[in-house]
């Protein structure tokens, strides 16, 4: 199927690798396509994969195996809404333990380079109420690496 809107991700020579490990991650997540080069390219050769198509969470992407020219940054991240510190536990622990990398603010980054939010419910909750109870939570949420939802909800409180 071809969407009218697809997220490309640029890969050095992994995009396979990393479309298996977000299917393995996220629910309604799937390796739908594997596609080879048809020829010789700048970062490859013929045969070997150029695109792999998969969704996370439902959205479409494409990863392009496109060299080592370009990065990923924190310009563009995926924003995974989670439901309670389990959740938030799991998709936090694989990334990070499947040799990626903590931020702050609840943002960590795959070992591809890619950004991820893990982000809590409570704390998007939190920042829609505003005044402040926004406040407070985002100055807890300021303090964090991954997201505490026991001290989001407390900082919610007052």
């Amino acid at each position: 199927m071809i969407h009218k809107n697809t997220i490309c991700l640029w890969f050095d020579k992994d995009a396979e690798a990393a479309a298996r490990f977000y299917a393995a991650t996220f629910p309604n997540s799937e390796v739908t396509g594997v596609h080879k080069a048809p020829g010789d390219y700048p970062a490859g050769k013929e045969g070997e994969v150029l695109t792999v198509d998969f969704t996370v969470l439902g959205i479409p992407c494409m990863g392009l195996n496109g060299g080592a020219q370009f990065r990923h940054s924190e310009a563009f991240s995926f924003q995974i809404t989670t439901e309670d510190q389990k959740e938030t536990d799991r998709y936090w622990d694989a990334i990070v333990g499947n040799g990626g990398q903590e931020s702050e603010c609840g943002w960590c980054r795959d070992r591809w380079g890619l950004s991820w939010q893990i982000t809590p419910r409570v704390l998007t909750e939190a920042m829609v109420a505003g005044g402040a109870e926004a406040k407070r939570a985002f100055e807890a949420m300021m303090t964090m690496k991954k997201i505490d939802v026991a001290r989001i909800e407390a900082a919610r409180k007052g």
